[in-house]
């Protein structure tokens, strides 16, 4: 086995927003797949660092999904858009018959804006406040309400619009306990021990119950732990005669790595859509199976782009420093997640050991001793399953600008967000002149 003292003996010392012209096309064949040549280029055309999303790898992914349900009558996806919220993205997604979950009023604007119809809109947040689902709910939009008090709020106000209800399972699942929301002491949700007085609420105000919602987290591996929660969610809904859908929220795992598990879609599109047939006969109606994927649909087709700037030896370690920093991409230092790491400069190169870092002034490491093809200074490194809760993320800290975005579409690239610039970081800041004036010395004897 090799330790880390032996490491060293290998080392050689403007915002743009897509054209309605563009048409949106459903592929057959991957001819369009984006090739490392093709990240190259892109590089080399807009700069680095650069976020890089495959339009045909977003198209498969859905194509995906909607086949593993595909024995189920009504089915609707709403793409979560906090994953990736670029208005192409947003265009894309309605352009494939997607719905759209939303967390905040902005996002409902930018789902307004990017052409999807109200109804095709839900507004699922967390903690805000009567005002802010009111005004969602005022655009016409579904709304989604997790705690007693404003549901109480809403449906004494409001009584004959429709509300859907997410429930808290107290079920434990996804890949860290930053993104597993869906446990007992989870803030979302309402809980299924407060069923009691969620149903007086409901008769009190006698508002519309139309839709009942879970989500118990991200990177959910156990099938079997997502069908219990999902019977919880049956169980729930049983309590509720005029519901139109039911939401499992979604939080699907996805490889990071080569040889990395996922959730397998299909075993659960077969089992989950078998349970949910046979519950829409014993309620009576044919109600429509809801998922809210973000990550499933995005992350795969992502990728950021940075050049290396340092490769710097040390006693221990040979760091690659980087162009960007977690400004950019927060995940590996906020959720401890890998992310695969390609030299597309030397792809076929012989593989050293590297830690990844960038430039920010504190730490700031995206990989610690990872087998990349061999590095020199100035190659582009390519961070795989960059599309989702990435640039969503990114960050002027250090007063960095935070990058373009590009769409690979029809194998051509597009841009759809221009690179930000010292006048985008200053442009909302006030300046208040004379405020401070400098004071001549006071000189004393």
């Amino acid at each position: 086995m090799l330790h880390l003292s032996h490491f060293v003996v290998f080392i050689v010392f403007p915002i743009l927003f897509l054209s309605d012209s563009i048409q949106w096309t459903n592929f057959t064949q991957n001819s369009y797949f984006m090739k490392n040549s093709d990240l190259l280029a892109i590089a080399k055309t807009y700069g680095d660092p650069v976020y890089v999303y495959d339009s045909e790898k977003i198209i498969s992914q859905f194509n995906r999904l909607t086949n593993a349900f595909n024995t189920v009558k009504h089915l609707k996806l709403n793409y979560a858009a906090k994953a990736l919220s670029n208005i192409a993205i947003l265009k894309l997604m309605n352009s494939l018959g997607s719905g759209l979950d939303t967390v905040s009023i902005q996002e409902v604007q930018l789902g307004l804006l990017a052409g999807f119809e109200p109804s095709s809109i839900i507004f699922t947040p967390n903690g805000v406040s009567l005002e802010e689902i009111e005004e969602a709910s005022s655009l016409g939009v579904r709304i989604n309400i997790d705690n007693l008090s404003i549901l109480e709020q809403f449906g004494s106000k409001h009584p004959n619009v429709p509300v859907c209800i997410r429930i808290n399972p107290h079920v434990m699942a996804g890949g860290n306990a930053n993104i597993s929301v869906g446990h007992i002491d989870s803030k979302f949700g309402i809980s299924i021990h407060q069923i009691p007085h969620l149903l007086r609420i409901v008769s009190v105000t006698n508002m519309n119950i139309n839709g009942i919602h879970m989500h118990t987290g991200s990177d959910i591996l156990d099938i079997d732990v997502f069908l219990y929660a999902s019977e919880i969610l049956f169980d729930t809904a049983k309590n509720f005669k005029n519901l139109d859908f039911i939401d499992f929220g979604s939080g699907f795992k996805v490889p990071y790595k080569e040889g990395d598990i996922e959730t397998n879609i299909e075993e659960l599109g077969s089992k989950l859509s078998t349970r949910f047939n046979d519950f829409c006969k014993e309620y009576g109606k044919d109600l429509t199976l809801a998922f809210e994927p973000g990550k499933f649909l995005v992350s795969d087709a992502g990728s950021f782009l940075a050049k290396v700037n340092v490769v710097k030896q040390t006693t221990s370690t040979v760091f690659a420093s980087i162009d960007t920093g977690f400004n950019h991409l927060i995940r590996p230092m906020l959720y401890g997640s890998e992310h695969h790491i390609e030299n597309i400069s030397n792809e076929n190169g012989r593989e050293r050991f590297y830690s990844v870092v960038g430039y920010i002034c504190e730490t700031d490491t995206f990989a610690n001793n990872r087998r990349i093809s061999e590095i020199t200074e100035g190659d582009i490194l390519s961070f795989k399953n960059a599309g989702a809760y990435c640039f969503t993320m990114a960050s002027n800290y250090n007063s960095r600008f935070r990058p373009p975005e590009v769409l690979w579409h029809n194998g051509e690239a597009v841009l759809i967000r221009a690179r930000e610039t010292f006048e985008d970081l200053t442009k909302n800041q006030v300046d208040v002149k004379d405020l401070f004036k400098k004071e001549a010395p006071v000189l004393t004897e």
